[in-house]
Protein backbone atom coordinates (compact mmCIF):
# COMPACT_ATOMS: atom_id res chain seq x y z
CA UNK A 1 0.00 0.00 0.00
CA UNK A 2 1.00 3.82 -0.07
CA UNK A 3 1.18 4.33 3.66
CA UNK A 4 3.51 0.83 3.80
CA UNK A 5 5.85 2.62 1.23
CA UNK A 6 5.52 5.90 3.06
CA UNK A 7 6.92 4.03 6.01
CA UNK A 8 9.57 1.86 3.99
CA UNK A 9 10.73 5.55 2.79
CA UNK A 10 10.94 7.07 6.40
CA UNK A 11 12.91 3.94 7.86
CA UNK A 12 15.50 4.06 5.37
CA UNK A 13 19.14 4.46 6.81
CA UNK A 14 19.36 7.65 5.61
CA UNK A 15 16.60 10.31 5.22
CA UNK A 16 16.32 13.83 3.66
CA UNK A 17 13.53 16.21 4.10
CA UNK A 18 12.24 19.21 2.84
CA UNK A 19 11.12 21.60 5.19
CA UNK A 20 9.58 25.55 5.38
CA UNK A 21 7.83 27.21 7.32
CA UNK A 22 4.65 25.32 7.49
CA UNK A 23 6.58 21.72 8.16
CA UNK A 24 8.29 19.21 7.26
CA UNK A 25 8.28 16.33 4.50
CA UNK A 26 10.84 13.29 4.22
CA UNK A 27 11.20 12.79 0.50
CA UNK A 28 10.58 9.71 -0.88
CA UNK A 29 13.66 7.24 -1.58
CA UNK A 30 13.98 5.37 -4.64
CA UNK A 31 15.98 3.07 -6.64
CA UNK A 32 16.46 3.41 -10.38
CA UNK A 33 13.37 2.23 -12.59
CA UNK A 34 15.63 0.66 -14.57
CA UNK A 35 19.39 -0.43 -14.97
CA UNK A 36 19.98 2.11 -18.11
CA UNK A 37 18.44 5.24 -15.83
CA UNK A 38 21.68 4.90 -13.63
CA UNK A 39 23.95 3.61 -16.15
CA UNK A 40 23.03 6.61 -18.75
CA UNK A 41 22.99 9.34 -15.40
CA UNK A 42 26.46 8.47 -14.17
CA UNK A 43 28.38 8.07 -17.77
CA UNK A 44 26.92 11.62 -18.23
CA UNK A 45 28.01 13.17 -14.75
CA UNK A 46 30.84 10.89 -14.39
CA UNK A 47 33.61 13.75 -14.02
CA UNK A 48 31.57 15.07 -11.12
CA UNK A 49 30.32 12.49 -9.23
CA UNK A 50 33.44 9.86 -9.36
CA UNK A 51 36.03 11.85 -10.60
CA UNK A 52 36.64 9.93 -13.53
CA UNK A 53 36.74 10.90 -16.90
CA UNK A 54 34.19 8.81 -19.05
CA UNK A 55 36.09 6.42 -21.95
CA UNK A 56 33.50 3.97 -23.18
CA UNK A 57 30.07 2.67 -23.15
CA UNK A 58 29.01 -0.73 -22.74
CA UNK A 59 32.53 -2.82 -23.82
CA UNK A 60 32.36 -5.55 -25.03
CA UNK A 61 35.26 -8.08 -23.97
CA UNK A 62 34.68 -10.12 -27.59
CA UNK A 63 34.29 -13.53 -28.31
CA UNK A 64 36.30 -15.31 -26.14
CA UNK A 65 35.05 -13.56 -22.98
CA UNK A 66 31.39 -12.29 -24.22
CA UNK A 67 31.20 -9.95 -21.83
CA UNK A 68 30.24 -6.15 -22.03
CA UNK A 69 31.47 -4.15 -19.03
CA UNK A 70 29.30 -1.55 -18.13
CA UNK A 71 31.36 1.92 -18.46
CA UNK A 72 35.06 2.51 -18.59
CA UNK A 73 37.02 5.77 -17.14
CA UNK A 74 40.48 7.08 -16.22
CA UNK A 75 40.70 8.48 -12.96
CA UNK A 76 42.74 11.52 -11.52
CA UNK A 77 45.46 9.76 -11.40
CA UNK A 78 45.40 8.23 -14.64
CA UNK A 79 44.69 4.83 -13.58
CA UNK A 80 41.76 2.72 -15.23
CA UNK A 81 38.30 2.31 -13.63
CA UNK A 82 36.05 -0.30 -14.41
CA UNK A 83 32.08 0.54 -13.38
CA UNK A 84 29.61 -1.90 -13.15
CA UNK A 85 26.16 -1.18 -12.30
CA UNK A 86 23.09 -2.87 -10.58
CA UNK A 87 19.66 -1.19 -10.12
CA UNK A 88 19.36 -3.02 -6.57
CA UNK A 89 21.53 -5.13 -4.60
CA UNK A 90 22.94 -8.25 -6.66
CA UNK A 91 25.43 -11.20 -5.80
CA UNK A 92 27.23 -11.30 -9.14
CA UNK A 93 28.70 -7.81 -9.56
CA UNK A 94 31.89 -8.19 -7.06
CA UNK A 95 32.26 -11.26 -9.62
CA UNK A 96 31.85 -9.79 -12.71
CA UNK A 97 33.84 -6.79 -11.48
CA UNK A 98 36.85 -8.98 -10.85
CA UNK A 99 36.30 -10.91 -14.48
CA UNK A 100 36.41 -7.87 -15.70
CA UNK A 101 39.50 -6.15 -13.79
CA UNK A 102 41.23 -9.60 -14.96
CA UNK A 103 40.16 -8.90 -18.78
CA UNK A 104 41.17 -5.35 -18.70
CA UNK A 105 44.96 -6.50 -17.34
CA UNK A 106 45.43 -8.79 -19.52
CA UNK A 107 43.82 -6.74 -22.52
CA UNK A 108 46.01 -3.17 -21.44
CA UNK A 109 46.37 -2.63 -25.28
CA UNK A 110 42.84 -2.43 -26.05
CA UNK A 111 42.22 0.02 -23.57
CA UNK A 112 45.29 2.83 -24.75
CA UNK A 113 43.81 2.58 -27.66
CA UNK A 114 40.21 3.95 -26.39
CA UNK A 115 42.56 6.32 -24.39
CA UNK A 116 44.78 7.33 -27.58
CA UNK A 117 41.35 7.74 -29.32
CA UNK A 118 39.50 9.96 -26.99
CA UNK A 119 42.29 11.94 -25.19
CA UNK A 120 44.97 11.61 -27.10
CA UNK A 121 49.05 10.20 -26.73
CA UNK A 122 49.78 12.24 -23.88
CA UNK A 123 46.78 10.69 -21.65
CA UNK A 124 47.57 7.12 -23.35
CA UNK A 125 51.01 6.86 -22.52
CA UNK A 126 50.51 8.01 -18.76
CA UNK A 127 48.20 5.45 -18.21
CA UNK A 128 49.26 3.78 -14.69
CA UNK A 129 48.04 -0.08 -14.52
CA UNK A 130 49.40 -0.63 -10.89
CA UNK A 131 46.11 1.82 -9.43
CA UNK A 132 43.48 -0.17 -11.93
CA UNK A 133 40.35 0.02 -9.99
CA UNK A 134 36.49 -1.75 -10.22
CA UNK A 135 33.72 0.77 -8.62
CA UNK A 136 30.78 -1.56 -8.22
CA UNK A 137 27.83 1.18 -7.85
CA UNK A 138 24.21 -0.46 -6.79
CA UNK A 139 21.06 0.03 -4.67
CA UNK A 140 22.32 -1.64 -1.80
CA UNK A 141 24.69 -4.71 -0.94
CA UNK A 142 24.71 -7.23 1.84
CA UNK A 143 27.65 -7.57 4.49
CA UNK A 144 28.92 -10.39 2.26
CA UNK A 145 29.58 -8.17 -0.38
CA UNK A 146 31.29 -5.95 1.93
CA UNK A 147 33.36 -8.83 3.87
CA UNK A 148 34.17 -10.26 0.71
CA UNK A 149 35.47 -6.67 -0.91
CA UNK A 150 37.60 -6.48 2.29
CA UNK A 151 39.26 -10.08 1.70
CA UNK A 152 40.19 -9.98 -1.61
CA UNK A 153 42.60 -7.59 -1.44
CA UNK A 154 42.13 -5.61 -4.83
CA UNK A 155 41.17 -2.21 -5.59
CA UNK A 156 37.56 -2.41 -5.54
CA UNK A 157 35.20 -0.20 -4.41
CA UNK A 158 31.44 -0.63 -3.44
CA UNK A 159 29.24 2.23 -3.91
CA UNK A 160 25.48 2.59 -2.86
CA UNK A 161 22.82 4.97 -4.77
CA UNK A 162 19.64 6.62 -3.49
CA UNK A 163 17.78 8.77 -5.69
CA UNK A 164 15.64 11.52 -3.34
CA UNK A 165 12.83 12.81 -5.23
CA UNK A 166 13.05 13.70 -8.49
CA UNK A 167 16.26 15.29 -8.80
CA UNK A 168 18.49 14.51 -6.16
CA UNK A 169 21.50 11.64 -5.74
CA UNK A 170 22.98 10.05 -3.05
CA UNK A 171 26.38 8.38 -3.14
CA UNK A 172 27.96 6.55 -0.42
CA UNK A 173 31.51 5.15 -0.41
CA UNK A 174 30.90 1.71 1.72
CA UNK A 175 34.38 0.73 1.98
CA UNK A 176 36.03 4.39 1.84
CA UNK A 177 39.53 3.40 3.47
CA UNK A 178 40.21 1.07 0.88
CA UNK A 179 39.14 3.80 -1.90
CA UNK A 180 41.70 6.30 -0.21
CA UNK A 181 44.52 3.61 -0.93
CA UNK A 182 43.64 2.64 -4.09
CA UNK A 183 44.01 6.69 -5.02
CA UNK A 184 47.61 6.99 -3.66
CA UNK A 185 49.31 4.89 -5.52
CA UNK A 186 52.45 2.92 -4.32
CA UNK A 187 55.54 4.10 -2.49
Amino acid sequence: TQQSKIWNDVMSDIKLFRFSSDGAEVLPVRTALLERELHDLMERNMQCFLGVRFVAHEYSTGKVHRGRIDSLGLDENNCPVILEYKRQSNENVINQGLYYLDWLLDHQAEFKLLVLERYGREAADAIEWGGTRVLCIAGDFTKFDEHAVAQIGRNIELIRYKYFGEDLLLLEWLNPAQAAVSSEGSE
